[in-house]
């Protein structure tokens, strides 16, 4: 089969009813600027941190400058306890420090009797707690960001809180 060819008159046919179908609009010409910048995500990591060290410390790489530790404590007066001692540390110009709440009080085994008083008391309130503390205004000036501490310095115990530098 050969191919047909097309003749210089179809060619001005198809020429002409295609610019009557098609109006045409005088192009604009138009400036090329820079191609505008691809938004990026932000990072997971917004509260203060730069990469590096957050990473440093999901590995525990980063020994805390100053501890706390909670154990023991009524609520009111961990509360109070942890607030002198953020200022404190910050003051000293610590950068990070561990909070250690503990894992709260363990369940009793299945074998040993029940006791009425033990089932009755909350387990792990500073657990909880402390968490809720550091996003309160009077902790939230002092504190860049906090996390769950590694495994070397407590695990899910303790809190790493990283401190904003002094003003």
């Amino acid at each position: 089969m050969r191919k047909r060819s097309t003749t210089d008159e179809e060619r001005k046919l198809f020429a002409d009813s295609f610019r009557e179908s098609r109006p045409h609009k005088p192009v604009k010409s138009v400036a090329r600027s820079a191609p505008r910048p691809v938004p990026q995500a932000p990072k997971k990591n917004s509260g203060g941190l730069d990469g590096n060290t957050a990473e440093r410390l999901r590995k525990g790489a980063l020994d805390p400058d100053a501890r706390i530790d909670l154990h023991g404590l009524t609520e009111a007066v961990a509360h109070r306890a942890l607030l002198s001692f953020l200022r404190s540390a910050q003051k000293n110009g610590a950068r990070l420090v561990l909070v250690i709440t503990g894992k709260g009080a363990r369940r009793p085994a299945p074998d040993e009797p029940f006791d009425l008083e033990l089932e009755s008391r909350a387990r792990g309130v500073l657990k909880a707690m402390v968490p809720r503390w550091l996003g309160e205004p009077s902790f939230a000036e002092l504190i860049a960001d906090h996390r769950s501490a590694h495994i070397r310095h407590g695990g899910s115990g303790a809190l790493y809180v990283y401190l904003r530098k002094r003003r």
